[in-house]
């Protein structure tokens, strides 16, 4: 078995096309065809159900995927440590992050990252923290910056970075816009704007009413903060947000009130690598910069 086959398998089981795949790793369609024939014999295996129009991974293709990251992934890895030896940083970095974070402020920390090391190419994503988190696990992402409650997924490994406080925002003429602080019983009854289940935002706000045993209707469901900010603004809802997300609420005239839940989940902000894998250094390199003065995280693996 060969990493250039398990690239290439990777490639054709996300693209779900051999052509597409094929176009992506430069090769010929036939050279790449050739390369999962050949890794299918050394498997004994059928990896994708082939149709005209599409290809579908088998049962035994979708056990490979989850280990084919992750070959793939530590091969990196070592050839980015031979390197760092030698004294040079270079490889890619695939990075993944929850939008609106607040304590970590992305596009300058990537800016100075590129500039000192301008031989890594930085590949960045953006997503809710479960799907991060899911990639991290699968070696598809290198790092991650999520907002998740409670312990952290198999295979995860969370660095707390800072918790935030989470705010309710509402249109200024509803009826609780002359509220400095709001309780859960208290909005009981109202229409909310939240974002998808897979964000930490969505998952803290569900806890918390979980353990108030409080029932919530969530009648909008989007998938970023600035549509989220306009539903609230013409009125349609109200939302519970992380409080660095009401600086651009402000902005909107929105009227914001503290969440008093004592008991309820932080909304906790951490830095996501995979457990039991070695960083990179380029990895290393980015959680110094991100993290200054914090511990190298080399805790056990959960």
């Amino acid at each position: 078995m060969e990493l250039r086959h398990l690239e290439y398998f990777v490639a054709v089981a996300e693209e779900r096309h051999f052509t597409r795949a094929a176009e992506r790793m430069r090769v010929a369609q036939s050279g790449l065809s050739a390369a999962i024939r050949t890794l299918e014999r050394d498997l004994d295996a059928e990896l994708f159900v082939r149709s005209t129009r599409r290809v579908e991974l088998t049962d035994a293709g979708r056990a490979l995927l989850v280990e084919a990251h992750r070959t793939l992934a530590s091969a990196m890895a070592a050839r980015d440590a031979v390197a760092a030896v030698r004294g040079l940083l270079r490889g890619s970095l695939a990075v993944g992050s929850e939008q609106c974070l607040g304590v970590i402020d992305l596009p300058p920390l990537l800016a100075s990252f590129r500039r000192a090391h301008p031989g890594v190419e930085i590949r960045l994503r953006y997503a809710g923290s479960g799907q991060v988190t899911e990639q991290i696990r699968q070696g598809r992402l290198n790092v991650g910056f999520v907002a998740l409650p409670g312990p952290p997924p198999d295979g995860v490994r969370l660095l707390p970075v800072a918790a935030q406080d989470m705010v309710l925002l509402c249109h200024p003429g509803h009826r609780l816009a002359e509220r400095d602080t709001v309780d859960v019983e208290t909005l009981v009854g109202e229409d909310f704007v939240d974002f998808s289940t897979d964000w930490g935002a969505r998952r803290v706000n569900d806890l918390t009413f979980a353990r108030a045993d409080a029932e919530r209707r969530v009648s909008v469901e989007v998938n970023d903060v600035h549509t989220l900010l306009d539903f609230v603004h013409q009125g349609l809802g109200v939302a519970l947000v992380p409080a660095p997300v009401t600086r651009k609420a402000q902005a909107k005239g929105l009227h914001a009130a503290t969440l008093a839940a004592p008991d309820g989940p932080t909304w906790q902000v951490s830095v996501a690598v995979a457990a039991g894998t070695p960083l990179g250094p380029a990895t290393e390199e980015l959680l110094r910069m991100a993290l200054p003065g914090a511990a190298h995280p080399d805790g056990p693996s959960r």
